[in-house]
């Protein structure tokens, strides 16, 4: 996956606030959004030490903070004036981490339909998403399409990876169909899959369109 690791910046300033339980998990995407995201901040969340809010706050930017009951999405402040805080852990976890940011910032919430691309874990529900979906949602709301396209791809091959390692390898080719990587990262993709084959070509360019797993 190192070789295809590509730094992004953006104009969003975008600060992770992550449950001490995630910190452990390397499926997290928390982890992932520091990894592509150089400028971005990764706060761990103890109950039993609080927050300090000036090591948190950008300065010139007002803070959102994404939420579900939070407001309806602004449309009319551009990226450069805007700190994005992303709840990470379990929905549980996000509910007490919220609570110490009471009166933070703004509470925003992302109108986010669908169905998550994060199959690493099993949503709890509908409408549920990862923390990087969430931040993905919010750069495309906001115009940011090359950022959001280029996060995108190492997003898909985290999740990628993540059931390649875990030996799941229908699903990782299930999933390999419909994600951005098959295009853009093709040289990599018979790296990480050396059980898989190609069934049939895609002429135009030599494309590969499908896998079936070998053996």
């Amino acid at each position: 996956m190192c070789e295809a690791h590509r730094p992004v910046e953006s104009a969003l300033g975008v600060t992770v606030l992550m449950h001490h339980m995630e910190v452990w998990r390397p499926s997290s995407t928390g982890h992932l959004i520091n990894r592509v995201l150089p400028a971005a901040q990764v706060h761990q969340f103890r109950a039993e030490r609080g927050l300090d809010r000036a090591e948190i706050i950008l300065p010139g930017r007002e803070l959102w903070i994404l939420h579900p009951s939070g407001e309806t999405l602004p449309t009319d402040v551009p990226a450069e004036k805007v700190q994005v805080m992303l709840l990470d852990g379990t929905w549980i976890q996000a509910g007490t981490m919220m609570k110490e940011l009471e009166g933070w910032g703004r509470r925003v919430s992302l109108p986010m339909t669908g169905d998550s691309r994060y199959w690493l874990r099993s949503q709890a529900g509908e409408g549920r998403f990862s923390t990087m979906e969430a931040l993905l949602f919010l750069m495309a709301a906001m115009g940011l399409k090359e950022e959001h396209a280029q996060i995108q791809v190492q997003f898909e091959l985290h999740v990628y990876a993540g059931l390649c390692a875990r030996g799941k390898k229908r699903e990782a080719l299930e999933f390999l169909h419909l994600s951005p990587v098959r295009d853009v990262l093709l040289e990599l993709v018979p790296k990480l899959t050396p059980w898989a084959k190609p069934s049939r070509s895609d002429q135009r360019g030599g494309r590969i369109a499908r896998f079936s797993v070998d053996g």
